[in-house]
């Protein structure tokens, strides 16, 4: 049993790491090639929400804009969930383990805009600090939420 245990650890300390390679990987794309990139699924968004509403009129420079700052929130979101795995699989539990959680990412995001400022045609932005940080802070709750409802179901 403390075999399997530990392999899940392992297991989820790996798809961590995965994920901040991720964020690192996204992070140096110069900012041409960065754009290119939320612009192309711009389109692809747009695309389908016109099929659906074909009435709609979006500027797709502001609704570039929120695809990218959703990234930011949602990479972070999903690091804060991930974080909390893993603590939760080493027995790091409570305040601790939910503070863990937000120091890495808050330190990760901070980090990742400084990375940004070596990158061409990309710079450090406090607010993507703050934007990240709050989703790593959703995604924490999330997994709180989750987990508190779980052991209440387990309980009845």
């Amino acid at each position: 049993m403390h075999r399997v245990t530990n392999g899940k650890v392992i297991l989820s300390w790996v798809f961590v790491v995965l994920w901040m390679v991720l964020i690192f990987t996204l992070s140096a794309q110069p900012a041409e090639q960065s754009n290119g990139l939320s612009k192309g699924l711009t389109a692809v968004i747009v695309e389908t929400i016109q099929k659906v509403a074909p009435e709609s009129d979006f500027d797709i420079g502001i609704f570039n804009h929120v695809v990218r700052k959703n990234a930011h929130f949602f990479a972070y979101l999903v690091l804060g969930v991930l974080l909390m795995n893993v603590f939760r699989k080493s027995g790091v539990k409570g305040l601790r383990g939910y503070g863990l959680a937000l120091a890495i990412c808050v330190l990760y995001a901070a980090s990742d805009e400084v990375h940004q400022l070596f990158v061409p045609g990309r710079g450090g932005q406090i607010r993507d600090v703050l934007l990240d940080s709050t989703g790593a802070l959703v995604g924490i709750g999330i997994y709180w939420s989750l987990s508190r409802n779980v052991k209440i179901m387990k309980q009845l």
